[in-house]
């Protein structure tokens, strides 16, 4: 039973209450039958063969008071009763015969009814009847057969009492049968009506036993665990689909607590990564300030006194000699640099973060006035479309535009001029931004690798440089909520290709703009020489 599923529990109670209700329903049907049968036995058997009984008893007494009549006075006046009792027993006869068949006691006492009259109207009244009279003088035959005329109608009279009493105690038996019948339909069909309420009753709690309790404490279970009591174990009882149920809700929060502690642990892990990167940056910055400050120091003295030393004693010692001091020198110089770029890399995101509006006009033709002697010296050529306002860092955004610039200018095509030119347009909420050139150009398998910070596709001697160039211009993009790709071209030279997000709107961009404070004055102004030392070291070129 306890394998039952809800289907099957309500299969077999409704199976169980059609068959008690059919039951019932054939009971009912069987006391209204028997009850009305017994009225109809009454109404139309009992209580008319008693009447019409009655009604043949006053046609035989009109007959003998017809007869008796006639032979006292031979008036033949006193012969209609008699002739009338005549009409009216044959009435009463075929009414009474019909009722009586079937019933052998009341056929047997109408038999004896109409054998005591056909005897007293064969030898009484017929012949009274037939018999001549005298007016106002007594039959003769009369009063010869008087005796016997008034023995033969008493036996008549006895038989019709008898008919009576035995229809009269058949209609009261009818009468009592019926009284019981009625009862007996009472008392059915209020055991009926108690058994359809106990029905009710037993199918209401069946159904909050079975169905309506345990999803209850299903849902309260289940609200358990939905207010964070993970821990909470669901357990239903009931028909065995819901106890299925119950057991696929607790294997879901089995499982929601298993992964809610997976991610707790991770959380926590990621808390702890997060303090380790923290850890790290605040380590980070202390070392960009080591590196500003104490290593700087003593690289200024080796690069001072190399430099000393080889404006003092050059040519003094041997070419050795000399070619060692230049060594030496070289080496500060680049250290310096190096130190100088990855102090300016360290810093993009965390020291230069100022967000106002940036007219990248005037950042453009403030990085053509601190490459103008690269440039002049190149022969290069730059144009550009007009240039936006964008919401940025103006510092960063100055270093941006200077290392794709003086990339541009750097690895330039020895046989030709460089051509610069700078594109831009529109693309939904984005800037998307162009620089391309007619320089050696770029391999499409470095396309990645040229962004990766130290990865030089050439020689210190070819291209100086460091490699930290396009990663710098790469780091301050992706700040800015931006990309920036190698893309692609079809003629000679590099395309670099990166966007910035557009203004919500541009009226207030115009409206700020041209303000001429603030962002535009700032937009204006010059990296200091950590960002004006771009090499662009791990930009063009083949390798």
């Amino acid at each position: 039973m306890s394998a039952w599923t809800t289907r099957r529990w309500l299969q077999a109670g409704v199976s169980l209450a059609l068959a008690v209700l059919a039951a019932l329903g054939g009971l009912g049907l069987w006391a209204l039958d028997r009850s009305s049968t017994l009225t109809d036995q009454l109404v139309d058997v009992r209580s008319p063969a008693l009447v019409n009984s009655v009604r043949l008893e006053a046609a035989l007494v009109n007959q003998e008071t017809g007869v008796r009549g006639y032979g006292l006075s031979g008036q033949r006046q006193f012969l209609d009763p008699y002739t009338e009792g005549l009409a009216d027993e044959e009435t009463a006869l075929g009414r009474l015969r019909p009722l009586v068949r079937g019933d052998e006691r009341a056929a047997a006492d109408l038999g004896a009814v109409l054998t005591a009259a056909a005897a007293w109207q064969e030898r009484i009244a017929r012949p009274v009847a037939a018999a001549p009279a005298t007016p106002g003088s007594p039959v003769p035959l009369a009063t010869e057969r008087a005796d016997e005329g008034r023995t033969s109608f008493d036996r008549v009279r006895a038989a019709l009492t008898t008919q009576q009493d035995h229809l009269r105690q058949a209609r009261i038996d009818a009468g009592t049968q019926l009284d019981r019948a009625v009862r007996l339909r009472n008392w059915v069909f209020t055991a009926i009506a108690a058994v359809i309420v106990l029905l009710a009753v037993l199918v209401f709690e069946g159904l909050r036993r079975g169905i309506t309790g345990p999803l209850e404490r299903l849902g309260t279970e289940v609200r358990h665990v939905t207010r964070g009591r993970f821990d909470h174990p669901v357990t239903v009882t009931g028909p065995a689909d819901l106890r299925r149920l119950g057991e696929d809700v607790e294997a879901m929060r089995r499982r929601l607590a298993d992964e809610l502690s997976f991610a707790e642990k991770a959380r926590q892990l990621l808390d702890e990564q997060a303090a380790d990167l923290k850890r790290s940056n605040s380590e980070l910055e202390q070392f960009a300030y080591v590196a500003s400050h104490d290593l700087q120091e003593p690289l200024r003295k080796v690069s001072s006194f190399t430099q000393l030393l080889q404006r003092r004693y050059g040519g003094q010692l041997d070419d050795r000699a000399d070619q060692y001091i230049g060594f030496a020198v070289d080496g500060a110089n680049r250290m310096q640099t190096l130190i100088n770029d990855l102090l300016a890399f360290s810093r993009v995101g965390r020291v230069h973060n100022r967000q106002s509006t940036v007219d990248l006009d005037r950042i453009a033709d403030a990085t053509a006035e601190a490459l103008s002697v690269a440039i002049e010296e190149s022969g290069a050529e730059i144009t550009r479309d007009p240039l936006p306002t964008v919401v940025g860092d103006a510092t960063q955004l100055g270093m941006l535009w200077q290392n794709l610039i003086s990339n541009a200018v750097k690895f330039r095509h020895p046989e030709r001029a460089p051509r610069i030119h700078v594109a831009v347009r529109r693309d939904g909420a984005l800037w998307r931004f162009s620089v391309t050139d007619n320089g050696i150009g770029i391999d499409p398998e470095f396309a990645e690798k040229v962004f990766v910070i130290f990865q030089r596709l050439h020689t210190k001697d070819a291209y100086p440089g460091n490699g930290i160039g396009l990663a710098m211009c790469k780091k301050i993009v992706e700040f800015h909520g931006g990309t920036i790709a190698v893309e692609p071209d079809d003629g000679p030279g590099t395309r670099i290709v990166f966007t910035l997000p557009a203004q919500p709107s541009e009226t207030e961009t115009e409206t700020e703009a041209e303000d001429g404070t603030g962002a535009v004055a700032e937009s204006g102004t010059v990296p200091g020489p950590a960002a004006a030392e771009v090499d662009g070291g791990a930009g063009e070129g083949r390798p």
